[in-house]
């Protein structure tokens, strides 16, 4: 017999937590999800998303085992920022049953009508910050720290319940020149020169830390008119700041100043964390630490491009290159073989044009699936 329970207790919390890290620990693509921070984003007290979000988390037990779990989130900033009236659906996951799919997004979107919402969508979290889209190619491709990895029959549930798509994310995975590239070195020159631009590359997170707000001030402007994103607001900005700070390699971090001092562009990349993860299992505790700690500056062939960011007034200047090409130049100086990009919207062509000048291949694409509420 099914049974969905709504998550109400500390036990319960953990149970949902742990369920992604759990399923997948036998998948050497997935890369397991940190449980403390899975349980500390559900924690109204730890996160400022709060102040703009409601949500309910439910598992599904099938004979006294838990057999799945998803959360749903009313997201009142971004309704009003889209104009919609949409329930979004996070952290789902589900074994390969049909009445267990069904069941699950049944109770986020019962709340979801309760609530006078007419569409719900996802998977998406609280903003552009967190998870966000299925897995719908590149199953065979070993997943990132920040994205979500999921079985190819979600898809057919997914289809079978009437979701259809909404927008994708592509991902490349991009070879790394052996040696730096002339060209590219002197139009970041050239650039520099028109635009009365600095380049900084920080040396120690010291340097980097009084550009923080400024880097989250930027993003909050880039990605304003990105897929469903909403404002960050600056305890959400110094909540993002204590979680990274101490994972950050300030090789990697990129800022463009121009001439009176103003942050008008930023790129983040890591050295991957996805040995250090597996490592932990997922648990900070108690070695998890340890091995993330060590892993910024630990021997690794890949790296993680998160972020990267231009004021809209200087797109289109050939400032993102100039990004692109220090962190590349930095990353041929460490060995780095391959860099692996984050989810990028399909049809961002600005972001999407950086890879003209590298070896790359699109080899993992996400979706948003979106079903109106009857």
């Amino acid at each position: 017999m099914l049974e969905i329970r709504e998550v109400s207790t500390k036990k319960e919390q953990k149970v949902f937590a742990a369920f992604n890290t759990e399923m997948y620990k036998e998948i050497p693509q997935a890369i397991p999800k940190l449980i403390t921070d899975e349980l500390n984003i559900f924690n109204p007290k730890k996160n400022p998303a709060y102040e703009y979000c409601r949500t309910k988390q439910f598992l599904a037990y099938q004979e006294g085992r838990c057999v799945g779990r998803i959360a749903g989130i009313i997201n009142k900033a971004a309704n009003d920022k889209w104009y919609t009236k949409r329930i979004r659906f996070s952290r789902v996951d589900f074994i390969d049953d049909p009445e267990v799919s069904a069941a699950l997004f049944k109770a986020v979107e019962n709340w979801g009508r309760e609530e006078g919402l007419t569409e719900m969508h996802g998977p998406i979290g609280f903003n552009d910050m967190d998870q966000e889209g299925m897995l719908i190619e590149g199953f065979e491709e070993e997943s990132m720290f920040i994205t979500i990895y999921n079985y190819p029959y979600y898809i057919n549930h997914l289809e079978h319940l009437g979701f259809r798509r909404d927008t994708d994310w592509v991902e490349y995975q991009v070879k790394i020149p052996k040696e730096t590239n002339e060209r590219l070195d002197q139009l970041s020159v050239a650039v520099l020169r028109k635009h009365k631009l600095k380049l900084i590359e920080p040396k120690t997170r010291k340097q980097i830390k009084p550009y923080i707000t400024k880097i989250f001030d930027l993003y909050n402007i880039a990605y304003e008119n990105l897929y469903g994103t909403v404002k960050l607001s600056y305890k959400q900005i110094m909540k993002y700041y204590d979680e990274f700070i101490l994972l950050i390699n300030p090789n990697y971090v990129k800022l463009l100043l121009d001439e009176n001092g103003q942050l008008v562009g930023f790129g983040l990349a890591m050295p991957s964390l996805n040995k250090a993860v597996k490592r932990s299992g997922g648990k900070l505790f108690p070695l998890g630490w340890f091995h993330l700690l060590r892993a910024p500056y630990a021997k690794n062939k890949v790296l993680d491009l998160y972020l990267i960011g231009v004021l809209p007034h200087m797109q289109n200047k050939g400032l993102t290159a100039i990004l692109m090409n220090s962190m590349a130049n930095a990353a041929i100086e460490n060995g780095f073989e391959i860099a692996e990009t984050g989810p990028e919207l399909e049809d961002n062509h600005q972001v999407l044009a950086l890879w003209k000048h590298y070896e790359t291949r699109q080899h993992k694409r996400r979706r948003c699936w979106i079903k109106t509420i009857e």
